[in-house]
């Protein structure tokens, strides 16, 4: 008979990419999870970095338990694109934006556990935002760290971004410090391409009714010359010199 040894077989630690829990509370604090995404992403398309949503960030390797969803963060550093998850040991960058859109229900859980995870982790800026105006005074609160404690953001801006925010209704609308123009969402693109297309259109049509005048001048001023030509030709049929006229 032969002895079988034992073969211990280490399996790969799971990190799962979903918990079956809904995107948002409400429609409001979706509608502003999603437009803040599209926005940041817009506006940072071309840079080293990229926006998640709603993905678990997991920040201790070999414990996949220890996680958080941020409804909005954004991580420089690193490749473009979406992920399924996002692993710092793999990645190698801690976000450095964070924005929760809180309400009186998380209010706990976002101002003190997440506000404490994400000073330890380091991530610069965090950001609570309140659609509902639930318990957030003027809807939005930020956190910037200093050396290794968070202090509250009285200049409205978000340093690492280079924008400024605003509360618009029941989203966040951001600014660039640069220009000072504002970054548009959606519906706010479909309006300004639609305008561009009217714009474009009156354009054409004013375009076309000079040319149309232009013409209908030339037509006149051949007219006339003709006219003046026929005239000569008739004078000097009765020997008149059109010239001494």
């Amino acid at each position: 008979m032969t002895a079988t040894l034992p073969v211990n077989v280490k399996s790969e630690i799971f990190y799962p990419s979903a918990d079956g829990q809904p995107v948002a509370e409400t429609y409001d604090h979706l509608y502003a999870l999603l437009t803040t995404l599209e926005v940041l992403k817009q506006y940072l398309a071309n840079r080293q970095a990229t926006v998640l949503a709603n993905q678990f960030l997991y920040y201790a390797q070999g414990f996949p338990k220890l996680r958080v969803a941020p409804d909005v963060m954004v991580i420089f550093d690193v490749a473009p694109g979406g992920r399924d998850n996002y692993k710092i040991w793999e990645e190698g960058q801690v976000p450095t934006v964070i924005f929760e859109m809180t309400s009186f229900s998380t209010k706990g859980h976002d101002e003190i556990f997440k506000k404490t995870l994400y000073e330890q982790l380091g991530v610069k800026e965090y950001w609570l935002f309140d659609p509902k105006s639930e318990w957030v005074e003027q809807q939005l609160r930020g956190y910037r760290l200093r050396g290794e404690v968070y202090e509250p953001i009285e200049d409205g801006r978000s340093e690492p971004l280079q924008l400024r925010l605003a509360i618009e209704g029941k989203i966040i609308a951001f600014y660039r410090e640069d220009t000072g123009e504002k970054l548009l969402i959606a519906d706010e693109l479909v309006e300004a391409l639609r305008q561009e297309v009217i714009a474009r259109q009156q354009a054409e049509e004013r375009a076309e009714q000079e040319s149309q005048r232009a013409e209908q001048e030339r037509q006149r001023a051949e007219q006339a010359q003709l006219e003046i030509e026929q005239l000569k030709a008739k004078l000097r049929s009765l020997n008149i010199d059109p010239d001494t006229i």
